[in-house]
């Protein structure tokens, strides 16, 4: 059993962590910037290290630092959370070199499928179905012209080693597609410091579906389920629900893909294997993320498994809680993620003080945060700072209980996608669960969020 472990993140998710090593009796080092000296993990750990400037690249990606703190903190481990240095192997592999336990999984599997295109071949050779694309890199833009003459437009551009919907460019036309090819090089280099990109065909309007699994260091692999996480913006997530509104021969298909998937890179700890679903039910492998994801308390709460002391366990060389019988779908589950934007201005980031703050409570409600009053929303880090997760017996009890918390949530005077998520609950569409990746764009052209909720 860890005694003491490092969390290398902040926000909520490293308050997340932080309290499910205080329910397992495991002491915690909390890591911060100059920017985030105030905030809610900080106060939380055990102890606290600040190792650089607000910058995430002088701190939160800074591997020297980070090492630097877990040996000063003599620490048995270090969990990455999500986002940062979560799927970066180098990190996973100085900490093995260290003698640090990385929560996750190893290096090799980090590698494998954070580069995407080799991810694909790698699924293509264990018999998953695929989007039609490049084999490889495609690197200069003659060559991505020829191929989306071939695929035929649209296509997408996705950065190589992409995530977060950073690096992804969606192209109509060849006079598109140049211009395309060079931001998304540009955004990737930015973001992951890798310009190499891929193409794939543009499935139009697909629902984006994907399967929690996890895996121990004794071979066990089973999957906890699927969560819907079409409704979305710039290829980032706002809306996700579990169980997705799928029938029960794709649910089981989907399953043992993504087990099959998670058995072919040896993968241990949790992850997320990703596949868009089109209006026929036919499924094609996307991508698999190698860490724990945002969205994961919407599993939670529909299984009962507590996937950050799943994490915890694995890394410690025990074996899974469950088996895949032992798996049910208890309720419905949706969560909103509550960002500090403002719809109105094309979603423009909203840092600044809180100076009002109600978050509600009663039955079936969860809300994950690091926010306070008076707390300082600095403005270099990710602009999510909350998630709202409800359920119910089933999906109309879960939305009625988010439309009353999100109608009695109140934060500012900062902008946030409340009222933005407060139109989406009542909406004829969502509702009807007819929902697909283009739901924000469609919504978006009807009117502007906030002056909508004034007038009604």
């Amino acid at each position: 059993m860890f005694s003491k472990i490092l969390v290398a993140n902040r926000g909520e998710v490293a308050v997340r962590i932080i309290r499910a090593c205080r329910e397992m009796g495991i002491r915690t080092i909390a890591v911060f910037s100059k920017a985030d000296r105030d905030s809610l993990h900080v106060r939380l750990a055990n102890d606290a290290i600040c190792i650089g400037e607000a910058p995430s690249s002088e701190s939160y990606l800074n591997i020297p630092s980070i090492i630097s703190a877990a040996e000063i903190a003599d620490v048995e481990a270090i969990h990455p959370g999500y986002g940062f240095l979560a799927e970066n192997p180098h990190f996973a592999e100085i900490c093995e070199s260290c003698e640090i336990k990385f929560i996750g999984p190893s290096p090799e599997s980090i590698r494998l499928m954070g580069d995407k295109s080799l991810a694909r071949d790698t699924m293509r050779k264990v018999g998953l179905p695929l989007v039609p694309g490049s084999k490889g890199v495609v690197k200069e833009q003659e060559e991505a012209l020829r191929l989306a003459k071939k695929l035929t437009y649209p296509v997408i551009i996705k950065a190589k080693a992409g995530g977060g919907g950073k690096g992804m460019k969606v192209a109509h036309n060849d006079g598109t597609l140049v211009s395309a090819f060079m931001t998304a090089r540009a955004e990737a280099e930015a973001a992951f410091g890798n310009p190499e990109v891929y193409i794939e065909k543009y499935v139009k309007g697909p629902r984006h579906i994907e399967m929690q699994i996890v895996a121990d260091s004794q071979g066990h692999v089973i999957h906890l389920g699927e969560r819907d996480c079409s409704i979305q913006r710039r290829h980032q997530k706002l809306i996700e629900e579990a169980p997705a509104l799928i029938s029960k021969k794709l649910r089981q298909k989907m399953g043992e893909a993504a087990v099959k998937a998670a058995k072919a890179v040896n993968y241990q700890n949790v992850g997320t294997v990703e596949f868009l679903v089109d209006e026929d039910e036919r499924f094609y492998f996307m991508e698999m993320n190698t860490r724990l994801q945002v969205e994961h308390p919407v599993t939670e709460m529909v299984t009962g498994v507590d996937i950050v002391k799943e994490q915890i366990r694995i890394a410690q060389g025990e074996k899974l809680s469950v088996t895949q019988d032992q798996v049910e779908q208890r309720c419905v589950a949706i969560e909103c993620r509550i960002n500090a934007e403002d719809p109105d201005n094309n979603f423009m980031p909203s840092p600044g003080k809180i100076d009002t703050l109600h978050f509600p409570g009663g039955p079936n409600v969860r809300i994950d945060s690091h926010v306070y009053r008076g707390y300082q929303i600095p403005p270099f880090y990710d602009s999510m700072i909350a998630k709202v997760i409800t359920w119910g017996a089933d999906r109309q009890q879960a939305i009625t209980t988010m439309h009353r918390v999100l109608e009695e949530m109140e934060i500012g005077p900062v902008k946030t996608t409340i009222p933005l998520h407060k139109r989406i609950m009542t909406n004829p569409t969502f509702l009807k669960g007819k929902n697909n990746t283009l739901f924000i764009e469609k919504l978006m052209e009807t009117g502007k969020i906030q002056q909508e909720e004034l007038a009604s």
